[in-house]
């Protein structure tokens, strides 16, 4: 496998041992591209939820719904611990799905103060198809990595993230 040419990272980081040879700058070589990474990933992300006349905080719920399997719903608790955010966030964001028509609300039957956030045949049809969207797009980013690439870096990756998520 051949090395790829110097790209803006390589550039940078030369330019910061030029002019600051006493730092140790390697972190930047994998930390800048990552981040460069992420820019490009929620880019990419935006659009393909834009497509399905969807905001990613929209997604973040409509899938946290699908994702906890049939009949697809969850407390507003549960979806606040999905999403992190807070708990008046999350009940704006459900009012707001809940008026297209994407999720519905219905009273908790083990808690009559509390309600049941469920995801309408709509909006499983709506994160469904942004879903594929998404996973055509990230697929396009990825095939440069061959699957055992793949696999090292998640890896790699989660070995980064776990003291964050602890």
């Amino acid at each position: 496998m051949s090395t790829p040419p110097p790209d803006d990272v390589d550039r940078i980081v030369e330019a910061w041992r030029r002019e600051r040879p006493d730092l140790d700058v390697a972190p930047l070589q994998v930390l800048s591209r990552v981040s460069r990474l992420a820019r490009r990933l929620d880019l990419d992300r935006v659009q393909a939820f834009a497509r399905h006349q969807l905001e990613g905080w929209e997604f973040d719920v409509l899938s946290a719904l699908r994702r906890a399997g049939s009949p697809y719903q969850l407390s507003p608790g549960q979806l606040i611990r999905q999403t992190l955010v807070t708990s008046g966030t999350m009940t704006n964001r459900v009012d707001r799905l809940e008026r297209r028509g994407l999720v519905s609300r219905s009273p908790d039957p083990s808690d009559r103060r509390g309600v049941i956030v469920r995801l309408t045949p709509t909006g499983q049809r709506t994160v469904d198809d942004a879903m594929a969207d998404l996973l055509d797009r990230e697929r396009d980013l990825l095939a440069e990595l061959s699957t055992d690439d793949r696999d090292e870096l998640a890896a790699m990756l989660r070995r980064l993230l776990s003291p964050f998520e602890a």
